[in-house]
């Protein structure tokens, strides 16, 4: 923490509550408007109190990096020369002229993905004055928006479960600790949730340019940032639109024949897809991915993260795609249900676990609770967008990880959308159950 700290993250503060306060009667009604302040609030405590962690408890790290080694060198090269930190903005990993003693000082300056989280912190430099705090604080109503576009989605399609959908989308405690702050998971989220917002309107016909604009937006954010989520995102966006399409069908007949063709379009669109976003990239190349995974699952758990004391490991790591999804299993369970509660080494380690415990809970209570309805629940379109996205990601980051420390970062994306599916197969049997009943007493 520094004096400008002090100075200008109350500023800052002020300025982003004042927004908020004209913004809000835009994106709320007389039920969400209640959530909105709360859920604005516990970002800004995540995004402050992930910075404290970092520099206090671990004495550096990411977001450390990503700032004071980062943006801050961008903003000294703007305040000595506005044409050398434009340049530096606009590098591609070749220092620009000029520009070599303030590159030379950027840890991640050759490092595309993380270089594209420092240019957006470098543009909030520029009006934070370089304030960490107050960087982290624009970070955080970043991660709001994406947080609030994500309920909206989901809320404009069943209001009634409003306060859970809330819970889900805004409340997860690590996701607002760990998706709040100077990290790429606060850009790689609030994509998600700006993106899942702009498809339901396209999946309610709601077609605009803007939206359209706004979606390539947001999926070449996804792109720069993190290609591995938008290669598990694309797949169940188009299991969610054409699933919705055919689910609207009201015609059995129709429906039942269309299902193949529907099938088979899931499959084309989705592989060349994935093909595509990893076509630039070859550790992304579907042929090389099962290597990727094992190369890096050894490296977090083994290498870098191997003083973190929290390793796990799935069994070996063969780099064949087969040897990999044969893990499928038990990494799922790893991303979903670990660490168990026996195997928290440190205090971090226990937010983790109790989140854990409650997501086997609650997945224990509805399988059981919902019965044979569950299979019911299953094929609606949000629930299949929902799992094939949670659970496809919890594959992928759960198979090459091996490290707890680094998981409970790497996972947060699917957990509203995993908590999400469990609320509306709840709710839809429950709803069920009461249609059936109702038919039982006429």
């Amino acid at each position: 923490m520094e004096l400008r700290d002090f100075i200008v993250t109350p500023i800052v503060l002020i300025i982003v509550y004042v927004v908020a306060y004209l913004v809000r009667p835009r994106v709320t009604d007389h039920i969400t408007r209640k959530y909105f302040f709360p859920a604005l609030t516990v970002r800004i405590i995540g995004a402050l109190a992930l910075g404290f962690l970092y520099q206090f408890y671990y004495s550096g790290g990411d977001t450390f990096n990503f700032h004071t080694h980062g943006s801050r060198h961008v903003w000294e090269a703007f305040m000595d020369s506005p044409i050398t930190g434009i340049k530096l903005l606009l590098a591609d990993g070749v220092y620009p002229e000029g520009s070599y003693r303030y590159a030379s000082q950027i840890i991640f300056f050759h490092d595309p993905s993380s270089y594209f989280v420092i240019r957006i912190a470098s543009l909030f430099d520029i009006l934070t004055f370089s304030s960490y705090s107050a960087t982290a604080v624009l970070f955080a109503m970043i991660s709001f928006i994406g947080g609030w576009a994500l309920f909206k989605a989901f809320y404009q399609m069943k209001p009634e479960w409003h306060f859970w959908q809330a819970i889900a989308c805004l409340f997860v405690p690590s996701v607002v600790f760990w998706g709040s702050g100077l990290l790429k998971d606060t850009i790689t989220l609030s994509a998600l949730g700006v993106i899942t917002l702009v498809v339901s309107s396209f999946i309610q016909r709601r077609y605009s340019l803007l939206g359209f604009i706004i979606l390539l937006l947001n999926f070449w954010i996804l792109f720069s940032v993190k290609k591995y989520i938008l290669m598990c995102f694309v797949p169940a966006l188009f299991f969610w639109y054409y699933g919705a399409r055919l689910f609207a069908i009201r015609s059995v007949i129709l429906k039942t024949l269309l299902i193949p063709i529907v099938a088979g379009l899931l499959i084309v669109s989705g592989y060349y897809a994935v093909v595509l976003i990893g076509a630039d990239d070859s550790r992304y190349a579907l042929e090389n991915i099962a290597t990727t995974a094992k190369i890096t699952a050894y490296d977090i758990g083994f290498y870098t993260g191997k003083d973190a004391g929290s390793q796990y490991d799935l069994g070996e790591l063969d780099g064949t795609f087969s040897g990999m999804i044969g893990k499928a299993p038990q990494a799922i369970n790893v991303s979903l249900f670990r660490p168990y509660l026996w195997e928290i080494k440190n205090p971090l380690m226990l937010i983790s676990a109790l989140e854990s415990l409650i997501l086997v809970l609650l997945t224990i209570y509805i399988i059981f609770s919902s019965g044979l309805l569950i299979t019911k629940g299953l094929v609606k379109p949000n629930v299949i967008f929902c799992l094939v996205f949670s659970l496809t990601f919890a594959f992928a980051v759960g198979v090459s990880t091996f490290n707890f420390g680094t998981l409970v970062r790497y996972k947060i994306p699917l957990l509203p959308f995993y908590l999400l599916a469990l609320i509306e197969i709840y709710f839809y049997v429950k709803s069920l159950r009461k249609l059936s009943a109702l038919e039982r007493t006429e």
